[in-house]
């Protein structure tokens, strides 16, 4: 059995997933299984992946499920990964050649049973580093230890296996698509530190139609989830700050839910309360930035 699995779920990515397969054809080291979770798509990724099957060039793994959203996927990939590391590229993203073999040996020269995992870096294709790297000399991390401390940008997890599977799955809300991918993440958190790889384990290239672009559109669309995602965060952020602003978001997506029962169901009732003056102007902003981005859709 491999090592590690490199878990991809794809959504319409055709267009984009090609780059993914040749970057894993590449890698200098083949200790690991490519799982592509097909989240429903509508496009011929099915006839892509079976004709890479077929080539067998790597081990590749392909589940189709009806659209659930990213962490629908997730919690797919979840179940059915039997390998000791895991870790997602997304379907629009790929690896440096030299990308498992770094995870590999970082894990083999750090990993024990009190880490949950790894963490490193995701760059740009001109090689920037999203955000900032690690700071030197930093050998353990949480993710939230590493924003709290000033940290930004977007950075690769590999997991444990037994680990992440151990806590419960992202919720599906009828109608909806989206819960943080960062839940299970804030509770791996309180339990575990993640060793840290200052390097670049995946190359990104953000597109106009993902999640990233559309943030606002995906509060409107999801607000179930996202309340969902900060009732959780109240309850691990560590400063104040950050909990008004998770405050905040918490009561404009009760509004846009129509979930009037958002005091009473928060887990930080005074502070909510306290915040729902600066959640009303949220939910007033991401209201007018949805209509205003349907309108430009619209005459385009």
């Amino acid at each position: 059995m491999a090592t590690l699995t490199v878990f991809t779920p794809a959504y319409n990515r055709a267009h984009t997933i090609g780059r993914t397969y040749e970057s894993l054809c590449r890698q200098t080291s083949k200790d690991f299984e490519w799982l592509v979770v097909d989240d429903g798509s509508s496009d011929n990724t099915r006839q892509l992946v079976e004709g890479w099957i077929a080539e067998g060039k790597i081990p590749i793994r392909y589940i189709y499920q009806e659209n659930q959203g990213m962490h629908g996927a997730h919690n797919t990939a979840y179940r059915n990964i039997h390998t000791l590391l895991n870790t997602c590229i997304d379907s629009d993203d790929y690896m440096p050649d030299d990308a498992v073999e770094k995870i590999l040996k970082c894990w083999r020269e750090n990993g024990n049973d009190q880490l949950a995992g790894l963490i490193g870096l995701d760059v740009t294709q001109d090689g920037n580093v999203i955000g900032v790297p690690f700071p030197e000399g930093m050998k353990r991390t949480t993710l939230q230890g590493f924003y709290e401390a000033g940290g930004r940008g977007d950075k690769k997890l590999v997991y444990r296996t037994d680990v992440i599977t151990r806590y419960p799955e992202y919720p599906l809300f009828e109608g909806e698509r989206y819960v943080g991918l960062g839940y299970k993440y804030m509770l791996i958190d309180q339990d575990y530190e993640l060793a840290v790889l200052n390097e670049p384990l995946v190359i990104v290239e953000y597109q106009q139609d993902g999640s990233s672009f559309n943030m606002f559109k995906q509060y409107w669309r999801n607000p179930r989830g996202m309340a969902f995602y900060r009732k959780t965060e109240m309850l691990l952020a560590h400063s104040l700050k950050r909990k008004l602003m998770v405050c905040t978001h918490y009561v404009s997506s009760s509004i846009i839910s129509r979930n009037w029962r958002f005091i009473q169901e928060s887990p930080k009732k005074l502070m909510t309360v306290l915040c729902i003056p600066s959640g009303v102007a949220l939910y007033l902003l991401i209201r007018h930035k949805v209509k205003n981005n349907s309108k430009m859709n619209i005459n385009r």
